[in-house]
């Protein structure tokens, strides 16, 4: 089955031509880093204007990548498949109605999917023999979530993240160290140069809740910095590096204290974050020490992309089947996790 699926949730336009969930014949990501850069952060309004720029040459050269045009689209292609939420409303919005258009002059059935659920399968795109039961961990700009998979499309929750989420964390972080944004990759760069242990940052570990939070580290660090202004470079390397370790240590505990509690043998991280290379490194390692299979996308997988919502969308008809339902063509920004039929 080949899926076109169009990923709109923040500030990457992407499109992508997938064939049976996991062959991608294509996938076109357009960045608005340099848009948003100057104001450290996404701007909604000026990303859902982006998006409307960028939503058509997207989907044109996605098309193409594959070897596909609107003349023989209708031969080629058996549904269309988009993001309905969470992320910004208008930048939502602009994915909706391509999808919607698309499939409704086609008269291609339409397959709405929650981008949690791309992040949580996107290693399919790569790793397609990974059977549920598995521990999912989402980590990026928007989202932290501790996700028991016990099926596909079942879902138990465990924890989310109660402040910043931990890509949002390490920008604000980036910011206060006088970096551009997004900051995360740069403090990455910079750690691996620096002492992890020259700087004890707290670690919010929160017993007894599966949740996250960041707020705490995250204003520890501003102390720190109004006491010990930064000295030279390996001042800066040292504080990069303590301040990762504390964020990547809390990540590795809540997850693997998860897995032990519920007896689950595979942990799959998914989102942006998790290509930072310090997580990699941790999480391969105790995973090896306590037999736990670690699975964590390719980078390119990792950020947000229209190939892991052609993965989703895949499984999702492969388990629902095929229907062109209104209720599919509508986007939320607070849309939350549900179970499939």
């Amino acid at each position: 089955m080949n899926i076109f699926a169009i990923e709109t949730s923040c500030d990457e336009t992407s499109a992508s031509v997938v064939l049976g969930g996991t062959k991608i014949k294509s996938v076109v990501i357009s960045s608005q880093i340099k848009i948003h850069s100057k104001f450290f952060g996404v701007v909604p309004e000026l990303a859902s204007r982006a998006h409307m720029e960028n939503i058509n040459l997207v989907i044109h050269k996605a098309l193409k990548d594959a070897g596909i045009n609107f003349i023989n689209f209708n031969k080629q292609i058996d549904a269309v498949a988009f993001t309905a939420g969470p992320g910004l409303s208008g930048a939502l919005l602009v994915g909706a109605v391509a999808a919607k258009s698309i499939a409704c002059i086609y008269k291609k059935p339409i397959i709405s999917v929650n981008h949690l659920e791309g992040h949580i399968y996107s290693i399919f795109i790569e790793k397609k023999n990974i059977t549920p039961p598995f521990l999912s961990l989402i980590i990026s700009g928007g989202h932290t979530a501790l996700i028991i998979v016990e099926d596909f499309g079942k879902y138990k929750i465990l924890g989310n993240t109660r402040d910043d989420a931990v890509g949002e964390a390490f920008d604000k972080a980036a910011k206060m160290l006088g970096f551009s944004y997004p900051g995360g990759p740069i403090i990455d760069k910079k750690a691996d140069k620096g002492n992890p242990e020259a700087i004890k940052f707290p670690r919010s570990y929160m017993k007894g809740s599966w949740d996250f939070s960041f707020s705490g580290i995250k204003t520890s660090l501003l102390n720190y910095l109004k006491r010990n202004p930064i000295k030279n470079k390996n001042h800066l390397n040292d504080i990069c590096a303590s301040f990762r370790q504390a964020v990547v240590e809390t990540l590795c505990f809540k997850s693997f204290d998860a897995a032990k509690k519920f007896n689950l043998r595979k942990i799959v991280l998914g989102g942006g974050v998790s290509a930072n290379l310090l997580i990699r490194r941790m999480f391969l390692r105790i995973g090896n020490e306590n037999k736990i299979k670690i699975f964590i996308p390719s980078k390119i997988y990792c950020t947000d992309n229209a190939a892991m919502i052609g993965c989703a969308a895949y499984l999702k008809q492969k388990k629902c089947g095929l229907k062109y339902d209104q209720d599919n063509l509508k986007s939320s920004a607070r849309l939350k996790l549900v179970n499939w039929c």
